[in-house]
């Protein structure tokens, strides 16, 4: 059983939007933060943005500030990906991501414990 699932992508035209969903399967850890990555064809998985549940901060990738907003339900954990404003660079395989520690690591995929299969997004220019 695949212990987080994204929903939420598919094809969009630049500068459309779409929101991207993703909860726990059943019952996981208590969270410290979950956070979005992103990955396209040929190229590393990238971080997109992070919400940090205790300090209730989020931080998010220069490459989307001002367009994707990150939020969700910490006790749930379940978060959301608000991405507005979309261009064809943002196409790529979208994962979520639970982590238990705390501080800068959440910007990098080792920083997290529990991950999803991912949801694609493409963007037509």
């Amino acid at each position: 059983q695949v212990p987080l699932v994204e929903s939420g992508g598919g094809l969009v035209q630049a500068g459309g939007s779409l929101r991207l969903s993703c909860a726990a399967s059943g019952r996981i850890f208590s969270s410290y933060g979950m956070g979005w990555f992103r990955q396209a064809p040929g190229q590393e998985r990238e971080f997109v943005a992070v919400v940090r549940w205790s300090v209730g901060s989020t931080y998010y990738a220069d490459s989307v500030k001002g367009r994707f907003t990150i939020s969700g339900d910490g006790p749930r954990n379940a978060v959301y990906l608000q991405m507005n404003l979309l261009e064809p660079v943002d196409a790529a395989v979208y994962y979520c991501a639970a982590g238990r520690q705390a501080g800068a690591i959440l910007r990098f995929p080792t920083g997290y414990d529990l991950w999803g299969r991912g949801t694609q997004v493409t963007v037509g220019s």
